[in-house]
């Protein structure tokens, strides 16, 4: 329904005593459809005021509910050279927004017949839902504003609650009724102007004098009204995309009377962006395309949408002109190309935004399908014949009937002179095309489950699960083969991230083959992968040796020592118990504590790469031997304190006074007080001179380790210490012997 609206003055009287007058939008019909869960599409028109500055402008202005808007002229033949902005209230917030600037450069009319009963028009702008708006549009060079078309006036679309799933999940819409309070700080109108060329409502364009698709930037006149020959739809060289079809999103079919009308094929597409916000939810995209269809039919004067599909940020497409998305429906989108193409838009502005992956995988869908209908790879380039002379935004310049080459995917920008689709995503075409064409980019294997790496091989013990990713979305995607010494062993859908195998034993290679929908394969880099099942063997089980350090009865120092080795690759070794730690294969010792007086288990398991693994244990006790133990020679004074083992030690400054331990093990450690007065003493092992010891420290020390010896074997032996007598420091302090049984 498409409704004009008036302004209405009035005046708010201000706390100080001073007076505003302001204006408000009321519309001509019934503001009954508040309340209902359901409301149709609308669109009213604001006409625009000369200002004694030469501009056009709408001061605030309190409005029914809008979520899109556009400026529109009375000559369609007429570009607006000029700026356009406007601002809006939101209506959850009831806050103003900054000023935004209309898309002026709009595609013109190709055929001179429509121009006399179509407008000219901004592109439009989805806002939200707002009810207020102000506009001001100044001509580009600053000049007097009888320069700017006749007839300014925006128009304000609201695209209502249409469908059940719109009316469940929305409150009903409040009309702001005729004479409600505007902005208290709206700027005046009541000494503007008046445009002499706005039209009054009387002069309104009606729907029946909407003009047919002539109207539209399309290169032919509108179908005879016996309806054009509808083709047969070809098949498609790649599957069809899911696309949302009118009746799901709302058209109003009554708007578009007019038999749709036929190319001969589809040989490019072209990307184009529809503007306003990108923060929309994307469950508002029915309702953004609902808009942007009654703008093109009302205020634009199409017979239908311009576009042929419409893709939101998350990806969902949307059947635009009607006419069957499997046929070559001839669009408006392109001034000059339409004739041979199809047009997708984009819901949002990607001027300094680039468009989500979501939305570029389905417009790489949509246009690889629609040429794919006509044998066409969306990689290569095309003769199109220019159905109008003009130059593009880049500076070509077109003749009409010469033809140009295209890219079979391009941008609004190549074929007319307009910043569409904006920067950022017309440089994201390269990367449209090629996910439409194929192969699939970007393909690798990530990981390889079920085996471990060790240089450049992979070891597995069989089954393996080979994860991948890839740039080229699996939408696009037809399978994935895994590939096993090059033959395919598994396939999965085009989806997955992931397969398995089970691989014998021996040496293999391991790929990934990823199918695009049109038929090209790429395959990954191979992996070499080694099936074995032999599982690590402990070359020297799990021991301890005495090492130097302060001993405790509950923590005497120890060395872990090892030896594991593996056929194949040796990946860690892991310490069990007591305690858990990890080593790696090259790790054969390890400095630990054990309690005295008590066996300790030490398990240790040994893995490969291939995830085999064998398990070895050792159980040793440490055993503390305190002096009263030892067999005495010469003189020796016990001394007492809790520093010592058990509370006590020896000390002895007699030249030659020994004292001997015999035990049966296979380490043992020598524990003593240290100070800067301690001796030297010589220890023999098993009657044989070992070692000579200076026990002198420039600190006190208790309770240290700090002569030791080990054998490969347990065994019987003789530890004597004896007394050096060293000169001016001949007293030595001993706190027993350890050993390990």
């Amino acid at each position: 329904m498409k409704r004009r609206a008036w302004l209405t003055l009035g005046a708010v009287l201000l706390g100080g005593g001073g007076v505003v007058t302001y204006a408000v939008a009321s519309p001509s019909g019934d503001g009954g459809a508040a309340g209902r869960a359901k409301r149709p599409v609308s669109v009213h028109d604001l006409p625009l005021r000369a200002t004694a500055g030469g501009e056009r402008e709408l001061p605030r202005t309190r409005t029914e509910q809008f979520s899109m808007l556009g400026v529109s002229w009375a000559d369609a033949g007429k570009r607006l050279q000029g700026t356009a902005q406007v601002r809006t209230r939101s209506l959850e917030t009831g806050e103003w927004s900054a000023w935004q600037d209309l898309e002026t450069d709009a595609d013109p009319l190709e055929d001179p017949r429509a121009r006399a009963r179509a407008r000219g028009a901004s592109e439009p702008l989805w806002v939200g839902p707002s009810d207020g708006v102000q506009v001001r549009v100044v001509h580009r060079d600053g000049s007097a504003g009888s320069a700017l078309p006749k007839g300014l006036e925006v128009s304000l679309v609201d695209p209502g609650v249409v469908t059940d799933a719109e009316a469940k999940a929305t409150e009903p819409a409040a009309y702001v009724a005729a004479g409600t309070a505007t902005d208290s700080a709206a700027p005046t109108d009541s000494a503007a102007p008046t445009d002499s060329a706005a039209p009054t409502d009387s002069a309104a364009p009606t729907d029946s004098a909407a003009p047919s698709d002539s109207a539209s930037p399309s290169a032919s006149a509108s179908p005879s009204s016996t309806g054009p020959t509808t083709p047969t739809a070809p098949p498609s060289t790649v599957p069809e995309p899911p696309v949302v079809p009118r009746a799901d999103w709302g058209a109003d079919e009554s708007l578009s009377p007019d038999p749709s009308e036929y190319n001969a094929d589809v040989k490019a597409v072209f990307v184009h962006h529809t503007d306003g916000a990108n923060d929309y939810a994307c469950s508002e995209s029915p309702a953004i395309v609902r808009g942007i269809y009654a703008y093109h039919t009302q205020t634009n004067g199409w017979n239908d949408i311009g576009y042929n599909f419409l893709v939101d940020k998350c990806g969902t497409v949307f059947e635009g002109r009607k006419g069957g998305v499997d046929l070559p429906v001839l669009g408006a989108h392109t001034y000059g190309w339409n004739r041979e193409s199809a047009g997708i838009a984009v819901l949002g502005d990607y001027t300094t935004t680039g468009a989500t992956g979501a939305a570029l995988a389905s417009i790489a869908r949509v246009a690889a399908w629609k040429l794919g209908q006509y044998g066409a790879d969306p990689a290569t380039t095309v003769q199109l014949k220019a159905g109008a002379s003009q130059t593009n935004y880049s500076g070509t310049s077109f003749t009409a009937g010469s033809s140009y080459t295209f890219k079979r995917i391009s941008g609004h920008r190549d074929g007319y002179n307009t910043q569409c689709p904006g920067g950022s995503l017309y440089a994201q075409l390269p990367t449209v095309r090629a996910w439409a064409s194929g192969p699939v980019q970007g393909l690798k294997v990530t990981s390889l489950s079920g085996a471990g790496l060790s240089g450049s091989t992979y070891y597995t013990k069989g089954a393996v699960t080979a994860h991948w990713s890839t740039t080229t979305p699996g939408s696009l995607i037809s399978r994935f083969e895994l590939l096993v010494d090059g033959k395919a062993v598994a396939s999965v859908a085009g989806t997955a991230t992931s397969a398995s195998a089970t691989l014998p034993l021996g040496g293999h290679t391991v790929a990934v083959r990823a199918v695009h929908q049109s038929g090209k394969a790429t395959t990954s880099a191979a992996l070499n992968v080694v099936t074995e099942t032999t599982a690590p063997t402990f070359t020297t089980a799990p021991k301890i040796s005495l090492r130097t350090g302060t001993v405790d009865t509950s923590a005497v120092p120890v060395t872990l020592g090892w030896k594991a080795t593996d056929n194949a690759a040796l990946k860690s070794v892991k310490l069990l118990s007591p305690t858990a730690v990890t080593y790696g294969p090259t790790t054969t010792g390890s400095k630990r504590t054990a309690p005295s007086g008590t066996a300790t288990t030490w398990q240790m398991r040994a893995y490969d790469y291939a995830g085999n693994y064998r398990t070895s244990s050792s159980s040793y006790t440490p055993v503390i031997l305190q002096e009263t133990s030892a067999v005495k020679s010469g003189s020796w004074t016990a001394r007492s304190s809790t520093s010592y083992l058990g509370g006590k030690s020896y000390s002895s400054g007699s030249t030659g006074a020994s004292l001997s331990w015999t035990f049966t093990g296979r380490s043992a450690s020598w524990v003593v007080s240290r100070a800067s007065s301690s001796g030297q003493a010589y220890v023999y092992v098993d009657g044989v001179k070992s070692a000579t010891v200076d026990l002198q420290s420039s600190t006190t020390l208790y309770r240290q380790a700090i002569w030791t010896k080990t054998w490969s074997g347990s065994a019987q032996h003789t530890v004597k210490i004896v007394v050096v007598g060293t000169s001016g420091r001949p007293t030595i302090t001993t706190d027993g012997l350890v050993y390990v049984k």
